[in-house]
């Protein structure tokens, strides 16, 4: 008898592990809109609730959605959890925190989808959207532009994006990197970040 209940607990946790470890849900995507006021998020917060509303209007449930912004007293590398993140068609993207701000990512074009499972279109395309805003250095700690904490939706600020697709102007890091390319250019408004290939999108990950 004890024997087969030592059996019986054993299969059980392997069935849990198991499933733990097939959960290739979505735990991370790209913002397929912006929330309407550029570079005014609501902050931190208003940030996080726009990630949550998008996911969950995706089918996704249980997770607790952060967003991947950095501010004057918060890094966005320190919101989003422990890894693995998984996109909308259950492609890794990272194992964990260190290996997100290395070369072992999985991040490009192909993979930096949004909450629907869609492409964000790139250098080349029409319009460009790549410019992701995250005021984050490559290590994924806090730079000086965030469009004042994500407050500012007008003609002065500016903040840092980083190119979902992994391409710019040149063969640089910074023109390849995912969190971190270059600065806005005339302010914080929506106009503001369309003319340098965005559209407002920030990078949504499941801290859970």
């Amino acid at each position: 008898m004890k024997r087969r209940l030592a059996l019986v607990m054993a299969a059980l946790a392997c069935s849990v592990i198991s499933s733990h470890a097939q959960d290739t849900s979505m735990s991370f995507f790209v913002t397929s809109t912006n929330p309407g006021k550029g570079g005014d998020l609501g902050g931190l917060a208003g940030a996080d609730a726009h990630c949550s509303a998008l996911a969950t209007a995706s089918g996704s449930t249980g997770k607790t959605w952060r967003a991947y912004l950095s501010t004057d007293t918060e890094n966005a590398k320190d919101r989003i959890g422990t890894g693995p993140w998984y996109n909308a068609k259950g492609e890794k993207i990272a194992d964990d925190v260190t290996s997100l701000h290395s070369d072992r990512n999985n991040l490009t074009k192909q993979t930096a989808l949004n909450e629907k499972g869609e492409v964000i279109p790139g250098r080349g395309d029409s319009p460009n959207r790549h410019d992701i805003l995250t005021g984050s250095k490559p290590d994924g700690t806090a730079a000086p532009e965030t469009c004042g904490n994500w407050t500012m939706g007008g003609a002065e600020g500016a903040a840092i994006v980083g190119h979902s697709d992994r391409t710019g102007l040149d063969d640089s890091d910074a023109a390849k990197s995912w969190n971190s390319s270059h600065s806005t250019r005339g302010g914080c408004s929506q106009e503001a970040l369309r003319s340098t290939g965005g559209d407002g999108l920030i990078y949504c990950f499941a801290a859970n």
